[in-house]
């Protein structure tokens, strides 16, 4: 149950803004960004991160190739190529969970 202070103060903090003629100088700036936008330049960034997790996967591959037997070398290879998808699989997510709440707005 939330005390009757806490109420007092949510009703108290609330503000309102009276402008003549509707257009208010703030000094804040405008923004017009729909979700549209943020929704393109959103799926921009999640495929730039996807693109270098997948080139991250290519260089482990090679690197774990290019090992030569050598434990310390295959297994740093490893950790690569696991992080790297790990790093795929969270930007994949990520741009679904966008796309998800972005739709539903």
């Amino acid at each position: 149950m939330i005390p009757s202070i806490f109420l007092r103060l949510l009703a108290s903090s609330t503000v309102s803004v009276n402008c003549p003629g509707g257009s208010c100088v703030t000094g804040l700036p405008k923004v017009t960004a729909d979700k549209g936008a943020l929704h393109t330049a959103l799926e921009i960034f999640f495929g730039i991160a996807a693109v270098i997790s997948v080139l991250m996967i290519v260089i482990g591959g090679l690197s774990f190739v290019t090992s030569g037997g050598k434990p310390e070398e295959a297994a740093k290879a490893r950790e690569t190529i696991i992080y790297a998808a790990i790093g795929l699989l969270v930007s994949l997510s990520a741009e679904a969970v966008v796309a998800f709440v972005l739709g539903k707005l």
